[in-house]
């Protein structure tokens, strides 16, 4: 999990409003980058002010970076603690390559942590090339649930593409696909869609629109691979002496088998229920115990029966 940091208000570093235009957030930064060049400025601190610009510059610049910026960085302050949503970047489609890595630039942990070691270079423009040719692939992160992987699906998912209007601010355009989820499909995995990417130029051919699956948090299950595992919880007796209890799976509900002496944090393995696949994963109930209340006279005397049999101090380990 990561830390949390410092958040960087990168309108507010440059100087400009989040209604800036392109051209606003071009000449402010120009501005504040020969203010603060390590090879002119005499202000104080100015080697860290010039790479704070140039940061908030490689972010607003871009329109595709300032959108996903845009669509969190309302709620927070500049300097307060923060730590990136998870999934923070899902639904949105953006144009060339997968985010790769830097080109040298020394950008802050807030930046990796949003974009990686994504290129400084803006990716809202259109590459120029040949009047007849393909169009640009386009990537995607898309969230699904977990029982689709089990399961298959058909999924209407939207996206959105950051663009630059015609008075050079970012909007958003928003379209509605339907995806086929494959059973077996793993977060991390790529699905893609031909022809769904960037218009061809000149009659040629479109490109190719990928999406990177990952999980909703669920309520109940935990993946790892194509393991998953949740928790079951039992009473002290199932515990201790062992028994078969019923559970709810992603496919459907299941017959546990407990061994006796399962203590808490005991992993139980259902072997091949897992993510499907060759092999499939597994799936592990992690052990629980469900303390029942004492509410009736002959529930309390069975809790002295119990002390009065085993007598035992659970805290003698702690004591050496």
């Amino acid at each position: 999990m990561l830390a949390p940091m410092q958040f960087r208000d990168y309108y507010e570093t440059l100087g400009v409003p989040r209604t800036a235009t392109v051209d606003d957030i071009k000449r402010a930064y120009r501005k504040l980058a020969r203010k603060y060049h390590p090879d002119v400025s005499k202000e104080k601190d100015a080697e860290a002010k010039f790479k704070q610009v140039g940061e908030a510059y490689a972010v607003l610049k871009d329109p595709e970076k300032r959108a996903a910026y845009d669509r969190f960085g309302e709620n927070w302050k500049n300097g307060q603690e923060f730590t990136p949503p998870p999934d923070w970047d899902q639904g949105f489609e953006f144009r060339g390559g997968e985010r790769s890595p830097g080109d040298g630039a020394d950008f802050s942990d807030f930046f990796e942590s949003l974009f990686g070691r994504a290129s400084a270079g803006g990716g809202g423009a259109q590459r120029r090339g040949p009047a007849r040719g393909r169009g640009e692939d386009h990537h995607a992160k898309v969230v699904v649930d977990l029982e689709d992987a089990y399961n298959g699906a058909r999924r209407a998912l939207s996206l959105r593409m950051p663009v630059l209007d015609d008075e050079g601010r970012v909007s958003l355009n928003e379209r509605t696909l339907d995806v086929a989820i494959p059973k077996g499909i793993r977060a991390g995995q790529t699905l893609r869609l031909a022809g769904q990417g960037g218009a061809g130029h000149g009659g040629g051919p479109n490109g190719d629109l990928f999406l990177e699956v990952a999980f909703a948090p669920h309520a109940r299950y935990r993946v790892d691979g194509r393991d998953v595992s949740f928790d079951v919880p039992l009473a002290p007796w199932e515990a201790e002496l062992g028994a078969t209890v019923r559970v709810p799976t992603p496919a459907g509900d299941v017959d546990l088998s407990v061994p006796r002496h399962s203590g808490v944090g005991r992993k139980l393995r259902l072997r091949g229920r897992g993510i499907p696949g060759d092999p499939p994963g597994d799936l592990y109930a992690v052990v629980s115990i469900a303390l029942p209340h004492a509410e009736t006279e002959a529930q309390i005397e069975a809790y002295r029966a119990m002390a009065k049999a085993f007598g035992a101090d659970p805290r003698a380990p702690q004591k050496g």
